[in-house]
């Protein structure tokens, strides 16, 4: 499965546009962590219990919507965007959606060969 965040992938063209597909998990925060960030707070440096939080989030987040995209056919999701939200005090969202297509291979003839191809329309 090809994932990114742009509106095409090089050598590639869009044969079929499967529709949105979506991913999210929502994730509380955990006592233990809380008093290790509180202690970060007093003497600085990076929170690693929450930097691993949000890693596990957005793995899950994106596993389940190329899930979607499987399950829709697709070989490639394009547009490929993450947001968070709040949902209450110590919980939080981490969503992922994006464009699930079907790509295939650009067709090159001997007369384009060498040349720069126009960007899709």
């Amino acid at each position: 499965m090809i994932v990114v965040n742009t509106e095409f992938i090089p050598g590639k063209r869009i044969r079929e546009i499967k529709g949105l597909v979506q991913g999210n998990t929502v994730r509380a925060k955990h006592v233990g962590r809380d008093i290790v960030a509180g202690l970060k707070n007093i003497v600085g440096g990076e929170l690693k219990g929450y930097t691993e939080l949000l890693v596990e989030s957005r793995r899950e987040a994106l596993v389940r919507m190329l899930g979607q995209a499987e399950e829709l056919g697709a070989n490639a999701v394009l547009n490929v965007r993450f947001a968070t939200s709040s949902i209450t005090s110590g919980a939080a969202e981490l969503y992922v959606y994006g464009t699930a297509v079907v790509v295939e291979d650009e067709a090159v003839s001997p007369a384009s060969e060498g040349k720069i191809a126009a960007e899709p329309v």
